[in-house]
């Protein structure tokens, strides 16, 4: 049986060098171009099981590429490399028929791994109908890893109406994911209706999510059509879902499992024509021991889990986002600014608690409020040294004015009294202690004013394990403080 053949096109020598090295030590056969004129000679002489492509080439887009490939070669898988790190670059590849995406630089395991996968899969179709390829107003802002990893897949997941789940820590762009997932897939002609569940009182979420008919509670004077509703052949964003109500959990779950839904007082069932992108930053699983939050829902709702990383863990868009948040003010009427050196590697020494939207924040606020043309980095630490002054966190009165052991035990009687007397010892113990330990770090930090090295001693724990239960109990921290 002949080995396959991989046809390679990109002008850059040197990629072409590895890539004929490693793909002829793993068994195939290789053939490599600088010309996309040439590639297309090979495709239209038959050549090739598998061609793997740059985007940007002298005579020819790549990604223009590949539509024709795919009409006069259904079969032929295609993978696509590019330095132009994008969502933009990775929904074009994934709608125009790429069997996958692949950023530049890459790792050559991982290359040979998608080779391999590519030449047993079925040969995927060209999508139809392709996403708007308007490149302005990017949605997305970054080239780390972490962030190629999301724009692939929000590329593979515009072709379907998969449920999807959102996690991250606030300010890191749950729902700008949201958006481009409703923008860039099938139902974009429809509308998308963002829902934040943490700022709609209890009382009135079924009204809000599946709307009511005239004279359903006081004041109803006339039917109301719900989110639901206004969502249909559209996109429903349910923003922090982990605030839903247990009332309110159940019949979610119940239009998930059944596809329609009745308004508060009203009989006749109504189809729900959306499609369900939910977000939270919490932890969801720890919900579900806590009692808070169902667990079939949950697994009705994470069917492709997305983890949106902190800006702690991508300082290498910092410089980036920064900058395109400039330009944006610039371009809202504000004084152009630019970044010193300096600067940029004071931005990425922070910690940024409040992710991409605080660094936004500071962005326009250094673009309104400071004179200098040139942003350095003292006028950086002045800002940021001023926002952790006005952040320093209060002493919870809880724990100010009540000895722990009663506090504990207060907290026993309120979960047994509430009549969760059913749950195991040992789970009221775990909800009990994550109650009070939450505000008795928040004591200990307002006393340090933020300073965790002598927060830790205080308390008995090493650093790492403070800054651990600082994040998984969400507890706010003063900026620029460690």
């Amino acid at each position: 049986m002949p080995l396959p053949t991989i046809l390679v096109a990109d002008d850059d020598r040197s990629i072409r060098t590895v890539l004929s090295q490693a793909l002829g030590r793993a068994g195939y056969q290789v053939r490599t171009t600088a010309s996309a004129a040439t590639l297309w000679q090979w495709i239209e002489e038959g050549e090739g099981d598998l061609v793997i492509t740059d985007v940007v080439m002298p005579e020819e887009n790549g990604l223009d590429l590949i539509p024709r490939i795919k009409r006069a070669r259904p079969d032929m898988r295609v993978l696509v490399m590019s330095a132009q790190s994008t969502l933009m670059t990775a929904v074009k590849a994934t709608q125009r028929g790429a069997f996958e995406y692949l950023p530049k630089p890459f790792d050559l395991k991982e290359l040979l791994a998608v080779v391999e996968r590519a030449l047993a899969a079925p040969a995927r179709a060209l999508a139809e109908p392709p996403a708007p390829e308007s490149e302005e107003r990017m949605p997305l802002i970054g080239r780390s890893m972490a962030m190629q990893d999301i724009y692939r897949i929000i590329a593979r997941l515009t072709t379907s109406d998969l449920t999807v789940m959102i996690n991250g820590e606030s300010g890191t762009g749950k729902e700008l994911v949201a958006r481009a997932l409703h923008d860039y897939g099938r139902r974009r002609g429809g509308a998308f209706v963002p829902v934040n569940m943490a700022a709609i009182p209890r009382e009135l979420i079924e009204s809000e999510l599946f709307g009511h008919e005239r004279g359903a509670f006081t004041g109803a004077t006339s039917r109301n059509p719900g989110r639901f509703e206004q969502a249909a052949g559209g996109t429903l964003f349910l923003d922090e879902i982990g605030d839903m109500p247990p009332e309110a959990q159940t019949r979610l779950l119940r239009v998930l499992q059944e596809g329609e839904f009745t308004t508060v007082g009203g009989r006749l069932p109504i189809r729900a024509n959306v499609r369900i992108v939910a977000a939270t930053h919490r932890d969801l699983r720890q919900s579900i021991r806590n009692g808070t939050f169902r667990e079939d829902l949950f697994y009705r709702l994470n069917v492709v889990p997305i983890r949106l990383p902190p800006l702690r863990e991508r300082v290498e868009d910092i410089p980036l986002l920064a900058r395109h948040f400039l330009e944006r003010c610039r371009e809202d009427g504000l004084p152009g600014k630019i970044l010193a050196d300096g600067a940029v590697e004071r931005l990425q020494a922070s910690r940024w608690p409040g992710n991409v939207r605080e660094l936004e924040n500071l962005m326009r606020r250094m673009a309104a409020l400071y004179p200098q043309e040139t942003i350095t980095a003292d006028l950086i630490d002045q800002e940021l040294a001023e926002s952790a002054h006005e952040q320093v966190v209060e002493a919870p009165e809880v724990l100010a004015k009540e000895p722990l052991a009663d506090a504990v035990a207060r907290h026993i009687r309120h979960f047994l009294a509430a009549g969760q007397d059913g749950m195991p010892l040992h789970d009221i113990y775990d909800r009990v202690i994550a109650e009070v330990e939450r505000p008795l770090i928040q004591l200990t930090l307002a006393a340090t004013r933020g300073n965790q090295i002598k927060a830790a001693a205080m308390l008995g724990l090493n650093r790492n394990t403070l800054r651990k239960k600082i994040r998984d109990l969400e507890i706010p921290v003063v900026r620029g403080v460690s």
